[in-house]
């Protein structure tokens, strides 16, 4: 994505954030695709994989949610991820593909980036903790 040099420096924080979020949906198929092929934890790789992939999967969800609303990022998140996660198992035949599947599929991915289209608004105050 390329930025204009006069464009806001909110605007680029929140478009760094998206990217950042998206680039963690990604990690988080990766860490999940891992996950099914460490049968457990037995095999190192795919577990050295899903633990590296899940901490900056994680950690880049935790990044994003400074800019973008905890429950709109987490949808976007989630979606994302599960989408490339059940696409990838598709493409490399350990799913079976069908056309109600993906369109299924693509119906999580239009919501994802629907969520993403709608105006930021306010944001409500953030929640206080009864004293103890």
């Amino acid at each position: 994505m390329i930025m204009a040099s006069n464009s806001r420096p909110e605007d680029r924080s929140a478009a760094l954030a998206w990217l950042i979020l998206l680039a963690s949906a990604v990690l988080e198929a990766v860490w999940a695709t891992a996950l099914g092929l460490s049968e457990g934890f037995t095999r190192p790789l795919p577990t050295l994989v899903f633990a590296v992939a899940a901490t900056l999967s994680m950690a880049g969800l935790g990044t994003a949610v400074k800019r973008i609303p905890l429950g709109t990022a987490y949808a976007v998140w989630v979606g994302i991820g599960a989408a490339l996660t059940v696409g990838w198992a598709m493409a490399t035949g350990v799913e079976p593909a069908s056309p109600l599947k993906l369109l299924f599929i693509a119906g999580i991915v239009g919501c994802a980036a629907g969520l993403k289209l709608l105006p930021a608004g306010k944001a409500a105050a953030s929640p206080t903790l009864p004293p103890s």
